[in-house]
């Protein structure tokens, strides 16, 4: 194509409201267009690419075994309801009704859709597995959309499902989808890593995140620097902990001594101003938090978690103890005014008579404590806390993992240092069992001819998203840096001075020889000022540009690659094409 001819726009000016390099290079380059709150139309160039990574993922997921299928965007809310999610998964849910007063959603996810087409497909296990994916829009109400792709409202997503007649099948995909997203990520020229993490609001288990590594990365990765084990850190694990951080060791880092005794301590409310008061490390403070679970409903309990004093609790982790028995939407820091009407004192709350004084069925410790001993915890008392509290002689305590992992702390691998990482989610995969199938009665006959749920498996990539997240781990300061196969052209022709006959002939000729090879060229041959047609070159970023100049009366061009902008002659003769072909390789 000849840049005159190519429908683009762009802006010099950072738009106000861009904060990330992704959001704001998209913006400028005229990729996309903002039309609404979290919603934009994607441009020529942001097609183009959309199709480049949506192509690259066809080829894979078609080589897997999987198979392609388009659903409905819409999808009647009666599906929802059977399967339990309708009231569960929150306001992100668009739901509506047409003028016939039916009840639909806008889906951010397929499951229900899908499982109903196998519940009406799949009659025996001879059929199985089964692996059916689709490219198509999503929709999700988030609250506050912001940077760009990265959280908006519409996005492109690629979700796969599998069906099978057994776990060990359901391992086998697992295991196959795994190494296929590695491959499109390794195909895209990104550098990631896959992580365990949390199910959400898609449920089942064997959950794994594929994060693209980048500083502004929404999501905290724990990994460990001597093994290959890595997990979201709404559900990292470590080795359990019996001593202080020694990075974050301020006292003695020994145990306080007293005999359980009670101590007067006026207005000591904090962590640390108890630290202060008793001259000891935090790592031997009890440190009480109550959260208000709240369901679909929008009733509540408080619930109480129980961690060492120098951890913190994880929003995640805590919600997903409390499902285990009932279910809540969400978790809310309880006020002092809930925490007074429960009998209890903000700052003085600690495990002794606490189901009693509560009568609540919702008081867990972190799995650290388990049998901990010379603590320091709260008497249930204004200005009053107990010293020398050993939780071994408690009965009937509930020891579950519930604290944050920090930096430092001790991998259950191979108990070497864990370490803190930025990374972008761009893919998840599940085992999401028979969840969907039991809810939605989608069976199928075993080889002795009875009935059995199909064990189901959920596959996503964010088609989308991948493009921001290429560009924040990236892209430079003068604009975006594509990968090889993400790319808007294989390589931009840019004439220096279209008013020299010799120079635009030359340039003209390449190019009609370049594209007749398969090459993905432009030519610039606008009537512009050298510096603008390379600043667009920089900020668009194409793969690679070779400039037709003053040098080619001596028989020279130069060739420059956008990432790192490396440069380097190339002869101007015949076998130019051919060089060209071979620098791109």
């Amino acid at each position: 194509m000849k840049f005159s001819q190519l429908f683009v726009s762009t802006l010099k000016d950072t738009p106000k409201d861009a904060t990330l390099k992704s959001h704001q290079y998209l913006l400028r380059g005229g990729f996309i267009q903002q039309i609404g709150s979290g919603i934009y139309n994607f441009l020529p160039l942001g097609e183009k690419l959309l199709r480049k990574v949506s192509d690259i993922v066809r080829e894979e997921m078609n080589a897997s075994g999987a198979q392609e299928i388009l659903m409905g965007f819409v999808t009647p809310s009666e599906l929802w309801r059977e399967s339990g999610r309708y009231e569960q998964y929150g306001r992100e849910l668009l739901r509506f009704k047409d003028r016939k007063d039916n009840e639909f959603v806008l889906g951010p996810t397929h499951e229900e859709m899908v499982t109903s087409i196998a519940k009406n497909s799949i009659r025996s296990y001879k059929q199985l597995p089964v692996h059916l994916y689709q490219i198509h829009t999503k929709f999700r109400d988030e609250l506050r959309p912001r940077f760009g792709l990265l959280r908006g409202r519409e996005f492109i997503m690629k979700d796969g499902y599998s069906f099978h007649s057994s776990w060990e099948d359901l391992d086998r995909e697992f295991q196959t989808m795994e190494l296929t997203y590695k491959r499109i990520l390794e195909r895209m020229g990104v550098e990631f890593k896959v992580v365990e993490a949390d199910s959400g609001a898609i449920g089942g288990s064997g959950s794994k995140e594929f994060m693209v590594l980048a500083p502004c990365g929404e999501d905290t990765i724990v990994v460990c620097e001597s093994c290959d084990y890595g997990a979201n850190i709404e559900i990292a694990q470590r080795m359990p902990r019996t001593a202080p951080r020694t990075n974050e060791v301020k006292y003695d880092s020994n145990p306080p001594k007293a005999a359980f005794a009670r101590f007067f301590t006026p207005e000591v409310k904090t962590i640390e101003s108890l630290s202060e008061f008793f001259k000891v490390d935090t790592f031997w403070i009890l440190k009480a938090i109550v959260k208000k679970a709240v369901r679909a409903d929008n009733s509540a309990e408080l619930a109480y978690f129980f961690v060492r004093g120098d951890d913190e609790g994880e929003d995640t982790k805590m919600l997903n103890i409390l499902n285990a028995k009932d279910t809540f939407l969400s978790l809310e820091d309880a006020s002092i005014e809930e925490i007074k009407a429960a009998g209890l004192e903000a700052g003085f709350i600690g495990p002794y008579g606490l189901r009693h004084i509560t009568q609540s069925e919702h008081i867990y410790f972190d799995l650290s404590l388990k049998d901990a001993n010379e603590l320091i915890c709260g008497a249930n008392e204004k200005d009053w806390h107990l010293v020398g509290v050993d939780l071994g002689t408690f009965e009937g305590l509930e020891y579950v993992d519930i604290a944050a992992v920090k930096e430092g702390d001790c991998c259950p691998k191979c108990a070497q240092r864990l370490c803190y990482s930025a990374g972008i989610e761009v893919g998840h995969i599940f085992k999401l069992g028979t969840k969907y199938s039991q809810a939605l009665n989608a069976h199928f006959l075993n080889k002795e001819g009875k009935a059995e749920a199909l064990i189901m498996g959920c596959y996503g990539f964010g088609i989308s998203r991948i493009l921001p997240a290429i560009l924040e781990q990236k892209s430079d300061e003068l604009g975006c840096v594509w990968s090889k196969e993400v790319s808007v052209f294989d390589i931009a022709i840019i004439i220096s001075n279209t008013k020299d006959s010799t120079q635009y002939e030359f340039a003209l000729t390449l190019y009609e020889e370049l594209k007749s090879q398969g090459v993905d060229v432009l030519l610039d041959e606008r009537d512009e000022r050298f510096g603008v047609k390379m600043k667009d070159f920089e900020l668009l970023g194409f793969y690679s540009a070779l400039i037709v100049g003053k040098a080619l009366s001596e028989g020279k061009v130069e060739f420059i690659l956008r990432e790192g902008l490396q440069k380097r002659e190339l002869k101007a003769d015949r076998h130019l094409s051919q060089a060209i072909m071979q620098a791109l390789d």
